[in-house]
């Protein structure tokens, strides 16, 4: 597969994650957005390119950066951000067994994203 696909690949699975977290519905994005659902779900699967101002737009909307959704890796975590005792809140809830799920579905997310830039 061709840089590029892995790239929108990687840009609509960080949309639809960011819109998640947001919580937000593809209907709702959408009429913030000024667009039509079924052009969120396209773009969420990766079947339409998305404009530099339409990334814009959808970072403003998400609380994220548009290098993120563009693919770039953060550097650090923020340590005084409230998601993350949010999380950390969350996996201590977990069972062990689903805890080591966790981690390994966070190693293959960087294992590919080492692959795409590599």
């Amino acid at each position: 597969m061709a840089t590029i696909d892995l790239m929108r690949e990687l840009i609509a699975e960080r949309l639809r994650i960011s819109r998640e977290q947001a919580g937000l519905s593809q209907g709702q994005t959408a009429k913030l957005v000024d667009m039509h659902r079924p052009t969120i779900s396209e773009i969420e699967a990766g079947r339409r390119r998305v404009a530099a101002d339409e990334l814009a737009r959808f970072a403003d909307l998400y609380g994220v950066s548009v290098g993120w959704l563009a693919g770039e890796r953060e550097s650090e975590p923020d340590l005084n951000d409230p998601n993350l005792a949010v999380v950390a809140r969350e996996l201590q809830k977990l069972k062990p067994q689903d805890v080591v799920r966790v981690m390994q579905f966070i190693a293959a997310v960087q294992g590919a994203g080492r692959q795409e830039r590599g």
